[in-house]
Protein backbone atom coordinates (compact mmCIF):
# COMPACT_ATOMS: atom_id res chain seq x y z
CA UNK A 1 0.00 0.00 0.00
CA UNK A 2 1.13 3.56 -0.74
CA UNK A 3 2.59 5.52 2.16
CA UNK A 4 0.46 7.73 4.40
CA UNK A 5 0.71 11.42 3.47
CA UNK A 6 -1.57 12.75 6.24
CA UNK A 7 -3.04 11.33 9.41
CA UNK A 8 -5.66 12.96 11.61
CA UNK A 9 -9.40 13.37 12.15
CA UNK A 10 -12.21 14.07 9.72
CA UNK A 11 -14.96 15.86 11.66
CA UNK A 12 -18.64 16.05 10.75
CA UNK A 13 -20.62 18.04 13.31
CA UNK A 14 -19.82 16.36 16.64
CA UNK A 15 -18.64 13.17 14.92
CA UNK A 16 -14.90 12.60 14.45
CA UNK A 17 -13.40 9.92 12.21
CA UNK A 18 -9.69 9.01 12.46
CA UNK A 19 -8.40 8.62 8.90
CA UNK A 20 -5.25 8.29 6.82
CA UNK A 21 -4.70 9.78 3.34
CA UNK A 22 -2.96 7.88 0.56
CA UNK A 23 -2.16 9.25 -2.89
CA UNK A 24 -4.79 7.84 -5.25
CA UNK A 25 -2.95 8.18 -8.57
CA UNK A 26 0.53 8.90 -9.89
CA UNK A 27 1.71 9.44 -13.42
CA UNK A 28 3.95 6.77 -14.95
CA UNK A 29 6.66 7.59 -17.45
CA UNK A 30 10.01 6.34 -18.68
CA UNK A 31 12.73 8.03 -16.61
CA UNK A 32 15.97 9.37 -18.04
CA UNK A 33 19.16 10.42 -16.24
CA UNK A 34 21.63 13.13 -17.23
CA UNK A 35 24.65 11.41 -18.79
CA UNK A 36 28.06 12.88 -19.63
CA UNK A 37 28.20 12.19 -23.37
CA UNK A 38 32.06 12.04 -23.35
CA UNK A 39 32.50 9.17 -20.87
CA UNK A 40 28.94 7.82 -20.49
CA UNK A 41 28.81 8.43 -16.72
CA UNK A 42 25.78 9.71 -14.84
CA UNK A 43 26.07 13.33 -13.74
CA UNK A 44 25.79 14.13 -10.01
CA UNK A 45 24.16 17.38 -9.00
CA UNK A 46 25.82 19.28 -6.17
CA UNK A 47 24.76 22.33 -4.15
CA UNK A 48 27.34 25.07 -4.61
CA UNK A 49 27.72 28.33 -2.67
CA UNK A 50 29.26 31.05 -4.90
CA UNK A 51 30.25 33.22 -1.89
CA UNK A 52 32.08 30.48 0.02
CA UNK A 53 33.24 28.96 -3.30
CA UNK A 54 32.59 25.41 -2.18
CA UNK A 55 30.09 22.54 -2.29
CA UNK A 56 27.51 22.80 0.52
CA UNK A 57 26.07 19.84 2.46
CA UNK A 58 22.28 19.63 2.85
CA UNK A 59 22.63 19.87 6.63
CA UNK A 60 23.88 23.46 6.14
CA UNK A 61 20.74 24.58 4.29
CA UNK A 62 17.90 26.70 5.68
CA UNK A 63 14.67 28.13 4.29
CA UNK A 64 14.89 31.76 3.25
CA UNK A 65 12.31 34.27 2.03
CA UNK A 66 13.66 36.99 -0.29
CA UNK A 67 12.07 40.25 0.90
CA UNK A 68 14.34 42.41 -1.31
CA UNK A 69 17.04 41.74 -3.89
CA UNK A 70 19.58 39.27 -2.35
CA UNK A 71 18.21 39.86 1.17
CA UNK A 72 16.53 36.96 2.97
CA UNK A 73 14.62 36.21 6.17
CA UNK A 74 15.61 32.77 7.49
CA UNK A 75 12.73 30.62 8.77
CA UNK A 76 13.34 27.46 10.80
CA UNK A 77 11.16 24.34 10.88
CA UNK A 78 10.24 24.70 14.60
CA UNK A 79 8.97 28.22 13.86
CA UNK A 80 6.72 26.91 11.10
CA UNK A 81 5.43 24.15 13.39
CA UNK A 82 4.36 26.76 15.96
CA UNK A 83 1.99 28.47 13.52
CA UNK A 84 0.51 25.30 12.00
CA UNK A 85 -3.33 25.66 11.74
CA UNK A 86 -5.79 23.27 13.39
CA UNK A 87 -6.39 21.69 9.98
CA UNK A 88 -2.93 20.10 10.20
CA UNK A 89 -4.49 17.59 12.62
CA UNK A 90 -8.24 17.94 12.02
CA UNK A 91 -10.08 18.12 8.71
CA UNK A 92 -13.41 19.77 9.49
CA UNK A 93 -16.23 19.55 6.96
CA UNK A 94 -17.34 23.14 6.34
CA UNK A 95 -20.25 22.59 3.94
CA UNK A 96 -21.81 20.18 1.47
CA UNK A 97 -22.22 20.91 -2.25
CA UNK A 98 -23.56 19.16 -5.32
CA UNK A 99 -20.68 17.64 -7.25
CA UNK A 100 -21.90 19.02 -10.60
CA UNK A 101 -21.66 22.56 -9.19
CA UNK A 102 -17.85 22.36 -8.90
CA UNK A 103 -15.79 22.97 -12.04
CA UNK A 104 -13.16 20.17 -12.42
CA UNK A 105 -10.69 22.94 -13.28
CA UNK A 106 -10.28 23.43 -9.51
CA UNK A 107 -9.21 19.81 -8.85
CA UNK A 108 -5.53 19.12 -8.21
CA UNK A 109 -4.34 15.89 -6.52
CA UNK A 110 -6.54 12.92 -5.54
CA UNK A 111 -6.25 10.89 -2.33
CA UNK A 112 -7.97 7.85 -0.83
CA UNK A 113 -9.22 8.48 2.72
CA UNK A 114 -8.95 5.25 4.75
CA UNK A 115 -10.48 4.96 8.26
CA UNK A 116 -8.61 3.72 11.29
CA UNK A 117 -10.33 0.80 13.05
CA UNK A 118 -12.11 2.92 15.73
CA UNK A 119 -13.61 5.15 13.01
CA UNK A 120 -14.99 2.54 10.61
CA UNK A 121 -18.66 2.91 11.63
CA UNK A 122 -18.89 6.75 11.47
CA UNK A 123 -16.85 6.58 8.24
CA UNK A 124 -19.40 4.19 6.69
CA UNK A 125 -22.22 6.37 8.00
CA UNK A 126 -20.78 9.39 6.19
CA UNK A 127 -20.26 7.39 2.97
CA UNK A 128 -23.86 6.20 2.86
CA UNK A 129 -25.32 9.59 3.83
CA UNK A 130 -23.40 11.32 1.02
CA UNK A 131 -24.32 8.62 -1.50
CA UNK A 132 -28.04 8.93 -0.73
CA UNK A 133 -28.12 12.74 -0.69
CA UNK A 134 -25.86 13.18 -3.71
CA UNK A 135 -23.69 15.70 -1.90
CA UNK A 136 -19.91 16.10 -1.71
CA UNK A 137 -18.17 17.78 1.23
CA UNK A 138 -15.81 20.75 1.34
CA UNK A 139 -13.19 20.90 4.09
CA UNK A 140 -9.73 22.30 4.83
CA UNK A 141 -6.55 20.36 5.54
CA UNK A 142 -2.97 21.51 6.11
CA UNK A 143 -0.13 19.39 4.75
CA UNK A 144 3.12 19.97 2.84
CA UNK A 145 3.37 23.38 4.54
CA UNK A 146 0.20 24.84 3.08
CA UNK A 147 -3.54 24.69 3.75
CA UNK A 148 -5.77 23.22 1.06
CA UNK A 149 -9.47 23.37 0.36
CA UNK A 150 -10.49 19.79 -0.36
CA UNK A 151 -13.53 18.11 -1.84
CA UNK A 152 -14.55 14.78 -0.32
CA UNK A 153 -16.87 12.54 -2.32
CA UNK A 154 -18.14 8.97 -2.00
CA UNK A 155 -16.64 6.50 -4.48
CA UNK A 156 -16.84 2.69 -4.54
CA UNK A 157 -17.99 2.52 -0.90
CA UNK A 158 -15.16 4.78 0.27
CA UNK A 159 -14.24 8.46 0.47
CA UNK A 160 -12.02 10.06 -2.15
CA UNK A 161 -10.46 13.45 -1.47
CA UNK A 162 -9.34 16.03 -4.04
CA UNK A 163 -7.18 19.02 -3.13
CA UNK A 164 -8.39 22.12 -4.94
CA UNK A 165 -6.94 25.32 -6.29
CA UNK A 166 -8.06 28.58 -4.71
CA UNK A 167 -9.92 31.05 -6.94
CA UNK A 168 -6.88 33.36 -7.13
CA UNK A 169 -4.75 30.44 -8.39
CA UNK A 170 -6.91 29.87 -11.48
CA UNK A 171 -5.31 31.77 -14.33
CA UNK A 172 -7.20 34.18 -16.59
CA UNK A 173 -6.63 34.32 -20.36
CA UNK A 174 -8.14 37.42 -21.98
CA UNK A 175 -9.15 35.79 -25.26
CA UNK A 176 -10.60 32.65 -23.64
CA UNK A 177 -14.35 32.34 -24.31
CA UNK A 178 -14.40 35.16 -26.87
CA UNK A 179 -15.91 33.96 -30.18
CA UNK A 180 -15.07 37.10 -32.13
CA UNK A 181 -18.60 37.44 -33.46
CA UNK A 182 -18.52 34.06 -35.23
CA UNK A 183 -21.96 32.68 -36.09
CA UNK A 184 -22.55 28.97 -36.68
CA UNK A 185 -25.37 27.80 -38.97
CA UNK A 186 -28.09 25.54 -37.54
CA UNK A 187 -27.29 22.89 -40.18
CA UNK A 188 -23.67 22.84 -39.03
CA UNK A 189 -24.72 22.46 -35.41
CA UNK A 190 -27.05 19.58 -36.36
CA UNK A 191 -24.27 17.73 -38.19
CA UNK A 192 -21.85 18.38 -35.34
CA UNK A 193 -24.40 16.91 -32.91
CA UNK A 194 -24.65 13.79 -35.12
CA UNK A 195 -20.86 13.47 -35.08
CA UNK A 196 -20.82 13.77 -31.28
CA UNK A 197 -23.50 11.09 -30.94
CA UNK A 198 -21.69 8.76 -33.37
CA UNK A 199 -18.51 8.97 -31.26
CA UNK A 200 -20.29 8.70 -27.90
CA UNK A 201 -19.45 5.67 -25.74
CA UNK A 202 -19.32 4.72 -22.05
CA UNK A 203 -16.18 5.84 -20.23
CA UNK A 204 -13.78 2.91 -19.85
CA UNK A 205 -10.44 4.21 -18.47
CA UNK A 206 -8.65 0.89 -19.09
CA UNK A 207 -9.09 1.36 -22.84
CA UNK A 208 -6.76 4.38 -22.92
CA UNK A 209 -2.99 3.98 -23.01
CA UNK A 210 0.06 6.25 -23.32
CA UNK A 211 1.23 5.35 -26.81
CA UNK A 212 4.16 7.75 -26.67
CA UNK A 213 5.61 6.09 -23.57
CA UNK A 214 5.18 2.70 -25.24
CA UNK A 215 7.13 3.95 -28.25
CA UNK A 216 9.87 5.27 -25.97
CA UNK A 217 10.19 1.77 -24.46
CA UNK A 218 10.32 0.26 -27.95
CA UNK A 219 13.01 2.80 -28.92
CA UNK A 220 15.13 1.77 -25.91
CA UNK A 221 14.72 -1.94 -26.71
CA UNK A 222 15.60 -1.34 -30.35
CA UNK A 223 18.75 0.61 -29.43
CA UNK A 224 19.78 -2.21 -27.07
CA UNK A 225 19.51 -4.62 -30.00
CA UNK A 226 21.17 -2.22 -32.45
CA UNK A 227 18.04 -1.90 -34.60
CA UNK A 228 17.17 1.30 -36.48
CA UNK A 229 13.81 2.79 -35.47
CA UNK A 230 11.39 3.87 -38.17
CA UNK A 231 10.14 7.44 -38.00
CA UNK A 232 6.47 8.07 -37.17
CA UNK A 233 4.56 9.52 -40.11
CA UNK A 234 3.12 12.86 -38.97
CA UNK A 235 -0.50 13.76 -39.70
CA UNK A 236 -0.78 16.52 -42.28
CA UNK A 237 -3.60 18.90 -41.40
CA UNK A 238 -4.85 22.04 -43.05
CA UNK A 239 -7.41 24.69 -42.05
CA UNK A 240 -11.01 23.69 -42.77
CA UNK A 241 -12.43 25.65 -45.71
CA UNK A 242 -15.89 24.07 -46.10
CA UNK A 243 -17.20 23.22 -42.62
CA UNK A 244 -20.29 21.34 -43.89
CA UNK A 245 -18.17 19.17 -46.20
CA UNK A 246 -15.72 18.41 -43.38
CA UNK A 247 -18.58 17.40 -41.06
CA UNK A 248 -20.14 15.13 -43.69
CA UNK A 249 -16.82 13.42 -44.38
CA UNK A 250 -16.20 13.01 -40.66
CA UNK A 251 -19.58 11.31 -40.21
CA UNK A 252 -18.93 9.03 -43.17
CA UNK A 253 -15.55 7.99 -41.71
CA UNK A 254 -16.97 6.94 -38.31
CA UNK A 255 -17.26 3.12 -38.04
CA UNK A 256 -20.88 2.01 -37.95
CA UNK A 257 -22.03 0.76 -34.57
CA UNK A 258 -23.74 -2.66 -34.53
CA UNK A 259 -27.52 -2.34 -34.19
CA UNK A 260 -28.94 -2.98 -30.75
CA UNK A 261 -30.79 -6.31 -30.72
CA UNK A 262 -34.14 -6.35 -29.01
CA UNK A 263 -34.87 -9.16 -26.56
CA UNK A 264 -36.82 -11.98 -28.16
CA UNK A 265 -39.24 -13.75 -25.86
CA UNK A 266 -39.21 -17.10 -27.67
CA UNK A 267 -35.84 -18.85 -28.13
CA UNK A 268 -34.71 -19.29 -31.73
CA UNK A 269 -34.62 -23.08 -31.35
CA UNK A 270 -38.37 -23.22 -30.70
CA UNK A 271 -39.32 -21.32 -33.85
CA UNK A 272 -39.29 -24.33 -36.25
CA UNK A 273 -41.47 -26.39 -33.90
CA UNK A 274 -43.96 -23.55 -33.61
CA UNK A 275 -43.98 -23.10 -37.37
CA UNK A 276 -44.66 -26.83 -37.87
CA UNK A 277 -47.49 -26.72 -35.33
CA UNK A 278 -49.11 -23.80 -37.16
CA UNK A 279 -48.62 -25.44 -40.54
CA UNK A 280 -50.17 -28.80 -39.52
CA UNK A 281 -53.84 -27.61 -39.48
CA UNK A 282 -53.33 -25.97 -42.86
CA UNK A 283 -51.96 -29.21 -44.31
CA UNK A 284 -54.91 -31.24 -42.94
CA UNK A 285 -57.34 -28.64 -44.28
CA UNK A 286 -55.67 -28.90 -47.67
CA UNK A 287 -56.05 -32.69 -47.74
CA UNK A 288 -59.75 -32.46 -46.84
CA UNK A 289 -60.33 -29.95 -49.62
CA UNK A 290 -58.64 -32.23 -52.15
CA UNK A 291 -60.97 -35.07 -51.20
Amino acid sequence: MAGTVWKGYLTFGMISVPIRLHVAARDERVGFNQIHRVCGSRIKQQIFCPVCDRVVERSELAKGYEYSKDHYILVEEPELAKIAPQSSQTMEILQFVKLEEVDPLYFDVSYFAVPEDPGRKPYQLLVEAMEKTGYAALAKVAMHQREFVVMIRPRENGLTLHTMYYANEVRAVAEYGQNGGIEVKPQEVALAEQLVQSLAAPFEPQSFHDEYQQRVKELIEAKQQGVEVTETEPRRLAPVIDLMEALQKSLAAVPKKPPVREDVEAPAAEAPAEADAEAAPRKRAGRKASR
